[in-house]
């Protein structure tokens, strides 16, 4: 990775939320793109790997000491990431389907896009000066 993108990253605007949208769409984009080709093709096997590595990395981040997401949901995406572990195995092998992979990624793409949400709905109300019920007076 160039410097460059890492200064972009350290400066962006996103929230958590959004950054991990967005790696969702980038893998699982890479994963739709290579849904019909032969499983043995270098790009479809670069996208599975890139898939399971993802999960693997918010794996290992939900079993970190001081991660701060719910026990449930952490204990949820690390099953979820034992799955697709599994999973791509048996896709690699022939015996499943890519899709399996991309329907889950999408799913969690749209629990992310809403908390995207609520974390921008909740900048916007702290942004908000507080008017305490009176009406704020314009000409002050």
């Amino acid at each position: 990775m160039s410097y460059q993108v890492y200064q972009r990253a350290q400066t962006s605007n996103e929230s958590p939320s959004q950054i991990e949208y967005r790696l969702f769409a980038q893998v699982t984009n890479a994963l739709i793109d290579v849904k019909d080709k032969p499983i043995r093709d270098s790009e479809t096997i670069a996208a599975l790997d890139w898939n399971r590595r993802m999960w693997s990395v918010y794996s290992s981040d939900c079993g970190a000491k001081g991660n701060q997401l719910p026990d449930q949901l952490r204990a949820g995406i690390i099953s979820l990431a034992i799955w697709v572990s599994k999973h791509t195995s048996l896709v690699m092998r022939g015996k499943e389907s890519i899709d399996n992979l991309i329907n889950i990624n999408k799913t969690v793409m749209e629990g992310l896009a809403d908390q995207a949400k609520l974390q921008a709905d909740a900048a916007k109300t702290e942004a908000q000066p507080l008017n305490r019920g009176r009406p704020i007076n314009a000409s002050l």
